[in-house]
This record gives C-alpha cells, structure tokens and sequence, in this order.
C-alpha cells in the first residue's frame, strides 16, 4: 500500500510530496519530492503522524452538555459525575465507549490512554468480575479502530482533610478498591491476560494523592518499575488538593509523588495546574512528563496550566481531552500555546513543532508507544489527514496549520495502515448516532435511580 501526500509532517519538519509505503502495519519507505503514481492513495492537505489522546475517561462523554445549568465547581460536577458512575454496566460502558472512542477517531486519535477507575459492577451487594469493565472498554477500542493504554486506576480512598485519610463515601463505591492487594490483583491478571497483544496494554494509575496515601504510591510505583509499564497521575488540578496534602502530610502533592518514588520518566502527570518553581524543578529533573487538557481545565474553571515554565524546564508535554466537554486533539495541542500566551503575556512560546510534537510521539510515549507517532521507516503507520482547503484553514500556511485547524478539518485517518475514517466520516461506527443512543440510555438509568 503506498500514500502520496501533499504535505507531510516528518521528523525533522513539514515536506512536500511524500510518498509513503506501508507493508505489514508500518511505513517501509518515507520519500519527500515526490510525485504520485499509478496506484498511490492521495492525500491532500497536511498529513500528520496518528494522534495521541493520552488522558481519557471515556464514561465521562455521557456528561457533555448536561453539567452548566447551575454554575458550580469541580465538585460539584464530580457529583453529576459520580451519579453516572453508578448506573453503568459492562455492556453500557462498552457500547458508551465505542462510540466516544469513535469520536476521537473522526478527530485524528490512533491511541488513547485511558484512566480507568471505573472498577466495580455491583450485583446484589456484590462484586462482579473484578475485570468486567476492563474487557469492555478494549472490545470499545476494537470496534472503535483505536489503540488502548489501559491505565488502571488505584483509587483506595475518599479524600485527604486535615485529618488524614477518610473513607470511600457510598457514590464512590463502584470507583475504587479497598485495599492495596486488590488493586495488585486486577492489574497483576489484566497484565498476564493482555500480555503481547498489539492494540492494547497495560499501564498503571495513581488516581491522586488525595485517594492514594504515600505508601501506596511507592507500591504502585513499585509495580511500574517491574513490568516496564506506564504510570500516570492526576496532579495538583485544584488548590484545594494542595491545601490538603500540606494540612494533612505536610507537603506539596508532587513531593509527596516525588519521594514516594513515583516521579520519572515513565511518569505523566495529568493537569499539573496549581505547581510552584520546586515542584516544576522536581518534574524536570526526573523527567516526568506533564499532560495538560486545556479544554475540561477551562470547562471546570481549574485554571491555567503553567505551560511556559514547563517549556523553559524541559518538561515533557502531552494533551488530553479528560473528560471530553469537546473530542478534538488539534485544539487541545493548540490550547497549550493558548495557555502559555495568557500565562506568560507573549506569543511563540511554543512553536507548531512543538504542538505537533506534543499531540503525537510525545503523547505516545507517555502511553508505551515506542514506535508510534513519528512518520519514519519502521514506525507504525498512523496517517492523520487535515484540509487545507476548508473555511478554518484556507489560506493558511501548511506549516501552521495546527495553530488553526480542528477536528472537522480531519479528512482522513489511518491506524496500523488500515483506514478508520474516510471523508471524514467512520468507515464502522455512525458516531453522532451511537452517541446519541447511549446518552440518552445513560441519563434514563440516572433518573430512574434518582
């Protein structure tokens, strides 16, 4: 199979006239200057490596457009959250997850990390099959055409106070375990079940320092190092995780991240929002990496990430959509520079290679995706598609085309050399409609148990 691209983003820049050839699932062959021939598949507009959306909850899609009526805070949005959570089974999620995961395959995403806490079915009082959930959301993936980094979740309590650790309240008893071992547990079986599958693995997650005490991050940590896994961790989204973290333990979260262990370069830290000039040195050095999702951290008035202090650090950076108030990866890598300009008063703190950077190996990476995201030979071939020719991008250089096209931009998309999406529409899955059905199921289920 060969591709002749108008514009394609490879590793040292953008170039004109690429041919690409793909044997088995990876690019055999990358030349530029090219002319098409007989036979090629032409792809105009700027063609970009496979996106990456490294932080998702896919349940949370369900919430889209239902959570403004009222104003509110994070926390109170984490209750709509919470009902939701509550009402979902096996087949619910998968049939939810599908079709957002769809939704991210009409915007360019080939790999998706998912931070599942989403643990538990409760049957009669009950627990299900401890990986019941787990296997619907990679059967989801499947349907979907998109890559699966399964991040699961350690969640063991309700909340950090001035008085310690407190105990999972009732809305929180389908999210998270009761103890350390059976986490262990489940991870230790979904990785021995999903060893050397192609599409999908198994990372680790600490859901935070307000739900997982500091000996238990050193345990998750501990298991990361011994299967060479991924770990991610949400950060620092509000203050008032910070306030806790210094009543209770007497230090930052990213201290407590950092001397639990749990801090390096197989770590991502998910928002990272509220970090001084220690905790942004204490990233760097390790090489952690940060994941900042601009579009849920404005929807939840969480604030500004500090993305020009990342930048000037050397802190790694990735995107992700979180809790998908809007699935669209161009936006959210365009959000960075965004962020950085309101933060830092000046524009160019990062350029369109690094946003492209940021939305592709960078965000792989923080996966296990060793070999995706970069358009060279041996690399997996993930082929992303944005017109040039569309109202948003017309008259745009090619070069900049990241800094203003969005997901309806994205004409074609290919994953391990096979189409998902052609015209801009899902060759499998008729997303609007799969989304459509199962909001409405979900919201039914949280009024009847209202």
């Amino acid at each position: 199979m060969t591709f002749w691209c108008e514009h394609a983003w490879l590793p040292g820049g953008l170039a004109d006239g690429v041919r690409v050839d793909v044997r088995d699932g990876r690019f055999t062959a990358v030349t530029a200057g090219a002319t098409p021939s007989a036979g090629d598949t032409i792809l105009d507009g700027v063609v970009l490596p496979g996106l990456a959306n490294a932080h998702s909850h896919a349940f949370h899609r369900a919430l889209r457009g239902r959570t403004h009526d009222d104003g509110g805070s994070f926390w109170t949005w984490r209750e709509r959250m919470y009902a939701v959570a509550d009402v979902l089974t096996p087949d619910l999620v998968e049939r939810l997850a599908a079709a957002t995961y769809a939704e991210m395959a009409l915007a360019g995403v080939t790999s998706v990390g998912e931070f599942h806490y989403l643990h538990h079915v409760l049957d009669g009082g009950r627990d299900g099959d401890p990986l019941a959930m787990a296997q619907a959301l990679r059967r989801a993936a499947a349907r979907a055409g998109v890559r699966l980094t399964l991040l699961d979740t350690c969640y063991l309590h309700g909340g950090l106070d001035a008085d310690g650790y407190q105990p999972r309240a009732p809305a929180q008893r389908c999210l998270g375990d009761g103890d350390l071992d059976t986490w262990r547990s489940r991870v230790d079986a979904l990785h021995a079940a999903w060893r050397g599958a192609q599409d999908v693995r198994v990372g680790a997650a600490v859901h935070s320092v307000r739900a997982v005490a500091p000996d238990e991050i050193a345990a998750v940590a501990s298991w990361v190092r011994e299967h060479d896994a991924p770990l991610h961790v949400h950060l620092s989204e509000q203050r008032a995780e910070n306030e806790a973290a210094l009543a209770a333990l007497g230090a930052s979260p990213t201290r407590i991240l950092d001397e639990a262990g749990a801090l390096g370069p197989h770590t991502t830290a998910v928002h990272a929002v509220h970090l001084d000039a220690d905790e942004i040195a204490r990233l760097a050095t390790t090489g952690t990496a940060v994941c900042v999702c601009p579009a849920t951290e404005r929807d939840l008035a969480d604030g500004l990430a500090p993305v020009a202090r990342f930048a000037a650090a050397g802190v790694p950076l990735c995107v992700g959509s979180d809790q998908h108030v809007t699935t669209d990866l161009l936006a959210e890598a365009r959000g960075l520079e965004e962020h950085a300009r309101l933060g830092s008063g000046r524009r160019g703190v990062l350029a369109p290679a690094d946003l492209v950077t940021a939305v592709t190996a960078a965000g792989h990476r923080a996966l296990g995706w060793d070999d995706v995201g970069l358009l060279e030979v041996g690399a997996r071939a993930d082929l992303v598609a944005v017109s040039t020719d569309g109202a948003s991008t017309a008259g745009a250089d090619p070069a900049q085309v990241v800094l203003v096209a969005g997901a309806h931009d994205v004409r074609t998309v290919v994953r391990d050399g096979r189409t998902l999406v052609r015209d801009g529409r899902h060759v499998d899955v008729e997303v609007a409609a799969a989304l459509r059905s199962v909001v409405a199921e979900v919201w039914s289920r949280v009024e009847q148990a209202s």
